[in-house]
């Protein structure tokens, strides 16, 4: 639209023929909108805020002497507030990229060599981070009275002019290096080679437990196909030693009928006909006994009548004895008396001898009874 202007996102427009807003502005300065400018009596001109880069590459001077090439890279841009614009605006708006990047290599390689000057070889190499952010400190104050910022400074390379001085500081550390990659290699070696023996172990392990296990499965398969075809005879002698055990059985109960068979038939019987013998021929020797006894009774009973009957006799017969023997009494009839006293005494005893000894020999005196009873 004509006089309505309105910069891109990375400018900014610089609107000359008028003052800026803010004190000491030569001009306007309009970002992010736009503005209506009056034609031929203002000017529009725009200045990019965009990233920008500018490279160095300078020979410094150690502390210790050595010349170093540096390389490094900056990245920079205008100030996004107004009096950055302004001041960037007042030096780079007619060949801004060109302008900035040279004036910004300059001002970093200045900054470079004083700080590179004040250390050594192994401070730079080995403090690279430390080197950019002193150059970078050094350089903000300068940097932002021409505008400009700086995102970045990054080093890319550190040369030491062919003078060997790096190379050498290089070496023992190579040589460390390539040590500790050698016991590296080594070890990273043995753990391969005891990986690959684990490896070959363990399939050979497997190996083996695979043909245990298929032995194992033949020996069973074997087994099971041996019992399959043993399986018939098993199972017939099975049923024939059942059969038989059967047939023990029946014959084990049959034998037993026919013991209780023989047993009421012929045992009880005979057992019944030996008792009864036996107790016919108790009774008959306890009738035996009875009539012995009976008859030693009567036997001594008619021995003693006997012995009664005939004792006057043997009285008469002691009495004539001491009637031829020459006897002297004593004490007249009073003696008489005694000695007839004494006679029957020892008749009596005489009797009582011959009852004990038939009552010791009762068979004896049966005998003589049956020889007197023949007589």
């Amino acid at each position: 639209m004509l006089g309505y202007h309105v910069p891109d996102p990375d400018e900014a427009m610089l609107i000359s023929g008028k003052r800026g807003e803010g004190e000491g502005e030569p001009f306007a300065v309009v970002v992010g909108h736009g503005k209506w400018v009056v034609p031929l009596i203002r000017r529009v001109t725009y200045l990019s805020l965009a990233m920008c880069e500018a490279q160095v590459e300078e020979t410094c001077v150690t502390t210790q002497g050595i010349q170093l090439k540096v390389k490094a890279v900056i990245a920079h841009k205008v100030g996004g507030d107004v009096a950055s614009i302004v001041a960037a605006g007042q030096r780079f708006v007619s060949e801004q990229e060109q302008e900035m990047s040279r004036l910004t290599g300059q001002i970093f390689a200045g900054h470079l060599r004083s700080i590179v000057g004040s250390m050594t070889v192994e401070q730079i190499i080995r403090e690279r981070d430390t080197l950019a952010r002193q150059v970078l400190d050094a350089s903000k104050t300068e940097m932002g009275r021409i505008g400009l910022v700086v995102d970045s400074f990054q080093i890319q390379s550190i040369d030491d002019m062919q003078s060997g001085y790096i190379e050498a500081l290089a070496k023992p550390e190579v040589a460390r290096v390539q040590r500790e990659a050698a016991i590296a290699q080594a070890r990273a070696d043995q753990a391969s080679s005891e990986a690959q023996q684990q490896s070959l172990r363990a399939q050979a392990e497997f190996e083996r437990d695979t043909s245990i296990t298929r032995a194992q499965i033949r020996a069973e398969t074997d087994k099971a196909n041996a019992e399959a075809a043993q399986a018939g005879p098993l199972a017939a002698a099975t049923t024939e030693q059942a059969i038989a055990l059967q047939r023990a059985t029946l014959a084990e109960a049959l034998a037993t009928q026919r013991e209780k068979e023989l047993l009421s038939e012929i045992v009880k019987p005979a057992e019944a006909q030996a008792k009864a013998t036996r107790i016919a021929a108790e009774a008959e020797a306890d009738a035996l006994r009875i009539q012995s006894e009976a008859a030693a009774a009567n036997g001594r009973i008619a021995l003693d009548q006997q012995l009664i009957d005939q004792l006057p006799e043997l009285m008469q017969a002691l009495a004539g004895g001491f009637a031829k023997a020459n006897l002297t009494v004593l004490n007249g009839s009073d003696g008489v008396g005694d000695l007839l006293t004494g006679l029957a005494t020892q008749g009596g005893s005489v009797l009582r001898a011959l009852q004990a000894q038939l009552a010791q020999n009762p068979g004896s005196e049966s005998g003589s009874s049956e020889q007197s009873g023949r007589s």
